[in-house]
């Protein structure tokens, strides 16, 4: 047999037929055919087993192909596939509205339906700006975000992101918007930059950055992702400084957008990240873990206060924003039956379970020659290797890591020289401890 791999009829026509995401064009590893997918394993053409480890791209909360989920888009199916929502509604979208806001915020009263976590923040983003345009408050016009955000690949999603090679050719298209230093207190609670470390004084510097744009009176909103910043490389901050940074906003009337769409949904330990934090979003974006990870939904809340800004019958004040695919009942019936398994006792319990067991191991390695920094939050656990690059999406590290940890039949698809674990929750202690041996191995021959 030839060195010389015979591609199979799926590989074949991909190379010719699809262009994959985040993907150049020449010198890409060839993709890997999956056939099919149960539990936290992928099982692909030529029959390898490979455990999931990323959730695929942080979507998946209770394994592929959960029956309970696969049956109630069979069943929604059968009943009604899809309607304009434009003038018409339906059951699965009432009912996740009605469940959503029952386990948000307590000031979060309004649904917005679209497709994706790219299109929630694009809503959220319009929402705000329309919601003083509305209101006749016309200085009200620029937005802050934190340094190394991302909110998705939109324009206006990319507007409020950090500006990299992701935007580059667009740069000159985007809105300008106001970056605030990240705030690099993470594992010290520092009472909002009180001490004298380097990461506290890091953080005095976001806030005073943010007390500076607020007394303008010209921001219309602030956009975060709260306490973890996913496509930076897991950067996480503490809800103490998250807590003054919108004290801050409120206090200067801004309105303040979560983006909880990779953080929502139990992955930071609580249904969502904004739990933590005593004061509370005015907008919120979700979408990845809504549907299980088995169809795409985005969806955008708000308070009372946004709402009362566009209950007008003036056509200049409606909110003239939708998809074709608005709230689609089959993605709707897939994020009640995700909502079912999510708030089981049962499940619950398992992210507790891989919360600790991260904390755990996060302590175990977090000294290791190769390691600059290990970092985790609820089922979330980042490790930053030393490199002689930048920490960086662009680190060139991201090959190698990926490469040797493929090889093993483990789904870890770093960012850049961040190696880190976020599977679904039905994962069993003895496969995350098999992750975490891969790990330690992989460390030593960093040495």
């Amino acid at each position: 047999m030839t060195e010389k791999k015979i591609l199979s009829e799926t590989l074949r026509k991909d190379q010719h037929l699809i262009w994959h995401p985040f993907t150049p064009l020449v010198g890409a590893e060839m993709p890997l055919s999956i056939v099919k997918a149960e539990g936290i394993y992928l099982y692909t053409e030529d029959g390898r087993k490979i455990l999931d480890g990323i959730a695929s791209w942080w979507v998946n909360l209770h394994g592929h192909s959960h029956p309970h989920i696969a049956n109630a888009i069979f069943e929604q199916a059968q009943k009604l596939e899809h309607v304009i929502f434009a003038g018409f509604t339906h059951e699965p979208a009432v009912k996740l509205a009605e469940r959503l806001l029952a386990i948000l915020p307590a000031n979060q009263s309004k649904v917005f339906f679209s497709d994706d976590g790219s299109t929630a923040c694009e809503v959220a983003i319009k929402m705000a700006l329309q919601y003083w345009y509305n209101l006749g408050e016309t200085q009200k016009t620029e937005i802050i975000a934190l340094q190394g955000a991302y909110h998705g690949d939109t324009f206006g999603g990319m507007s409020v992101a950090e500006r990299n090679l992701f935007n580059r050719p667009f740069v000159e298209k985007l809105f300008d918007v106001h970056f605030l230093p990240f705030p690099a207190c993470y594992r010290v609670a520092c009472c909002a930059g009180k001490r004298n470390n380097p990461s506290c004084i890091s953080a005095k510097a976001t806030i005073q950055t943010m007390h500076k744009l607020a007394e303008t009176g010209k921001i219309a909103a602030f956009i975060y992702e709260p306490l973890i910043q996913g496509a930076a490389g897991m950067r996480m901050y503490s809800s103490e400084i998250l807590d003054e940074l919108l004290s801050i906003a409120q206090k200067y009337e801004i309105l303040c957008i979560a983006d909880e769409v990779m953080t929502g949904f139990g992955r930071t330990g609580k249904l969502f990240a904004s739990e933590y934090c005593s004061q509370k979003p005015d907008i919120m974006c979700l979408s990845k873990g809504i549907t299980g990870g088995t169809m795409p939904l985005g969806v955008t809340t708000c308070t009372e206060k946004i709402i009362s800004a566009f209950r007008s019958a003036e056509k200049t004040k409606t909110f003239y924003h939708g998809h074709s695919y608005t709230a689609n009942p089959l993605a709707c019936a897939a994020a009640n039956a995700n909502l079912d398994l999510l708030l089981q006792q049962e499940t619950l319990q398992k992210i507790f379970q891989i919360t600790q067991m991260h904390a755990n191991f996060e302590a175990h390695i977090r000294f290791q020659k190769a390691v600059a920094e290990a970092r985790s939050l609820g089922t979330i656990l980042a490790i930053e290797l030393k490199s002689e690059q930048a920490t960086s999406y662009f680190n060139d590290m991201s090959k190698e890591i990926y490469r040797y940890f493929l090889q093993r039949n483990l789904l870890l698809r770093p960012l850049g020289n961040v190696l880190y674990v976020m599977p679904p929750y039905c994962i069993e202690s003895s496969e995350l401890e098999w992750i975490y041996q891969e790990i330690e191995q992989f460390l030593q021959q960093k040495i």
